[in-house]
């Protein structure tokens, strides 16, 4: 018994030891919390300095009487929503909202179709797939400009190579205005964006059929499923999650294409291919009329910050599983 005593305050002491001090806990999980704000902080600042800083700028110059004069005055009066109601009730603002979507879409659809077909082609092996791979990618590697210059000469009504090619195979009596027509210069721009899109598309895609086991493609195919069958009922849905960051990531980029239609087209002819990435230029920086413009980017941010968010949430989701 008296052994036992004398134990009970040695293990009561050793227990004692061992249950952490209230305050040094405490202590440590600050000393932990500023560790982690440490190693964040420089990319928060540059989001802060580079992104945040920009876009803040943006929306206090919509609702400012912002000109050329106000880089020399400083001055640049609040006019309230003067801008954005002149924006709103300007018939070109919907005209460009109209063409966004249209080049969207179309630029979306055909990149995405193009790209999966392709990626399904790549998916069997056979002898020069890699090097075919590697050419089909030039299309992406090339400049916006570069290759916006390069179609203008190929689209050329009198010289251009297209309606020379269309004419020697006799299947075109006349030459066709691609560019200098508004009833083809939107489908000209939406085919050379759909063109240098195909690349990343295939690229994804491919890597996500990669993903898929043959082995549940072959067991679709056996239980008496067509290959066409077994690729919408199978390998589609296994896809979703690529799919989904596929289309998302190319809306983001789409929507806000400008150089590529400058060097085509510059937003003619007459506005048939103004988007609301080249009426923000024309505002800004031809009728110098910054505060309208920073209204329609304005309307462009928000328009990538939905499609962000679903990009995120899609990213998650596929995490997840």
């Amino acid at each position: 018994m008296t052994t036992i005593a004398s134990n009970a305050p040695a293990s009561a002491d050793r227990e004692r030891s061992r249950t952490p001090d209230p305050g040094v806990a405490a202590a440590r999980r600050r000393r932990r919390i500023l560790s982690q704000w440490l190693f964040i902080a420089p990319a928060v600042l540059y989001m802060l300095a580079f992104f945040g800083y920009p876009l803040v700028r943006n929306v206090v110059m919509s609702f400012q009487q912002y000109t050329p004069a106000t880089y020399f005055t400083g001055e640049a009066p609040f006019n309230g929503l003067d801008n954005w109601r002149a924006v709103f009730t300007d018939a070109l603002f919907g005209a460009s909202l109209w063409h966004t979507l249209l080049f969207t879409v179309g630029s979306l659809a055909g990149q995405f179709a193009i790209g999966m077909a392709l990626a399904v082609f790549f998916s069997r092996r056979f002898p020069l797939s890699g090097i075919m791979r590697s050419l089909l990618l030039l299309p992406w590697l090339i400049p916006m400009v570069v290759a916006g210059t390069v179609w203008r000469r190929v689209l050329d009504q009198e010289t251009g190579v297209l309606n020379e090619a269309l004419q020697g195979l006799r299947l075109t009596s006349s030459t066709i205005p691609w560019l200098s027509s508004p009833d083809f210069a939107l489908l000209s721009v939406v085919l050379v964006n759909i063109w240098i899109g195909i690349p990343f598309n295939m690229v994804i895609l491919y890597g996500g059929l990669q993903e898929i086991p043959k082995e549940i493609r072959e067991a679709a195919v056996l239980d008496g499923a067509s290959p066409l069958r077994a690729f919408f009922g199978v390998t589609l849905p296994m896809m979703r999650p690529v799919v989904t960051v596929v289309l998302v990531l190319g809306f983001m980029s789409t929507v806000k294409i400008l150089d590529l239609i400058l060097a085509l087209t510059n937003g003619g002819p007459a506005h048939a291919t103004e988007t609301l990435g080249t009426h923000t230029y024309q505002l800004s920086f031809l009728q110098l009329d910054f505060g309208q413009g920073a209204v329609v980017g304005n309307v462009l941010i928000l328009i990538s910050m939905v499609f962000a968010v679903i990009y995120l949430r899609a990213n998650r989701d596929g995490l997840g599983r």
